[in-house]
């Protein structure tokens, strides 16, 4: 069980990765700065190096998230493996759709549900959910957000319009550090989930945290991952929110970096997706004459205030299954699989990849009205 909880845990990781590409490379791709391959090569590269330089979200979530009571963690690697499930999925639809939703809160959400059906409310702390999630996802995308603004004010006003083709360059620079920052933060919490795994298993002392070999191999998937490219949640990203030039996109991707970098120094298991969103709507409100979507903007916003919920009912489903034994294991896995299977084969309906990616996301942009010209007398528009 243990071993079947590990390997879903990296095939988690390995969609976190592609779902989470274009928090750093969305907007260097949608101004040209980098060519989409190149981009994504690049954050897959800087992705492996972060996983190795931070260890304190992992710790939050082996060691907080989930009560330990009298005999131990109150959460089995049963639980984990429905609750890996209750993400897995939900990780799944919301990239068919081309939602930048939340991997983490989606993982979160999973393993809250499972733990809930199978040791009852009592198993989740509130203090660390309240402290280390919820209010990091309410003020993380604000303060990016703000920071984004006032970035893109400053960088329009102190240059002229010729000298502005230079924050190509910069974003290089500025993107690359987005992809170093997730690794710090997203990769931390697969990690996490295996340690916790093991210490319910009894195979690591509680409190302490993700082993060598765990670290590589999550770097490994997550890096993995990111190179596939999550090319419809790029195109979401890049185009659908607003149009990005290399000023905005620069500063969009400084105050990410800088934002996900603090919350993985203090262990917070921040959303690097919500960041990214909050950074791009920021440099949005902060160019003079550029226009946010605010309908694709509030269907974004949705995807993010139902992900714990939704992916907590998936995990508890999931749960009540596998926790009938043997069968009710395969059954969840045979189900699961099955549901990947499905949505991967809907999505090649409507591909999307490195060659396509700079089209408008149809699945988030409702179409423009055209007007019409009457052939009533006089020839009014209608």
């Amino acid at each position: 069980m243990v071993a079947l909880v590990i390997v879903l845990a990296l095939f988690f990781d390995f969609t976190n990765g592609f779902h989470d590409t274009a928090n750093a490379m969305a907007t260097p791709i949608a101004t040209g700065a980098l060519k989409p391959k190149t981009a994504v090569a690049i954050a897959a590269l800087l992705n492996l190096v972060g996983a190795f330089l931070s260890t304190e979200v992992a710790q939050t979530i082996s060691g907080g998230l989930i009560r330990e009571g009298d005999n131990g963690v109150q959460i089995t690697p049963v639980m984990i493996f429905a609750g890996l499930i209750g993400a897995i999925v939900w990780n799944m639809v919301t990239w068919m759709l081309g939602l930048p939703s939340s991997s983490s809160h989606a993982l979160f959400g999973g393993l809250i549900g499972a733990a809930i059906v199978g040791a009852g409310t009592g198993s989740i702390d509130p203090s660390i959910l309240l402290s280390k999630i919820i209010l990091p996802a309410l003020l993380a995308p604000l303060v990016a957000g703000l920071v984004a603004y006032l970035a893109t004010r400053i960088a329009y006003a102190i240059t002229r319009k010729r000298q502005r083709g230079g924050f190509r360059y910069g974003q290089v620079f500025t993107s690359s550090l987005v992809a170093l920052a997730h690794g710090t933060n997203d990769a931390q919490k697969t990690m996490g989930v295996i340690t916790l795994t093991l210490i319910a298993a009894g195979f690591q002392q509680a409190g302490s945290g993700p082993m060598l070999w765990v670290i590589t191999l999550c770097a490994a998937a997550i890096a993995l991952g990111t190179y596939t490219g999550g090319w419809r949640i790029i195109r979401t990203m890049g185009s659908g929110l607003t149009e990005i030039e290399p000023g905005q996109g620069f500063a969009a991707e400084a105050s990410t970096a800088a934002t996900v970098l603090a919350s993985s120094h203090l262990g917070f298991a921040l959303s690097t997706t919500q960041v990214a969103s909050g950074s791009v709507i920021g440099t949005g409100l902060g160019r003079k004459g550029a226009s946010v979507r605010w309908g694709t903007a509030a269907r974004i916003a949705i995807g993010w205030l139902i992900t714990i919920p939704a992916s907590g009912i998936v995990g508890a489903l999931a749960a009540m299954l596998a926790l009938t034994g043997l069968f009710g294991i395969i059954a969840d896995a045979v189900l699961a699989v099955g549901a990947i299977v499905f949505i991967f084969l809907f999505s090649r309906r409507n591909s999307v990849d490195a060659r396509n990616v700079h089209q408008e996301p149809t699945e988030l942009v409702r179409p423009r009205r055209k007007r019409k010209r009457s052939a009533n007398k006089g020839g009014r528009n209608v």
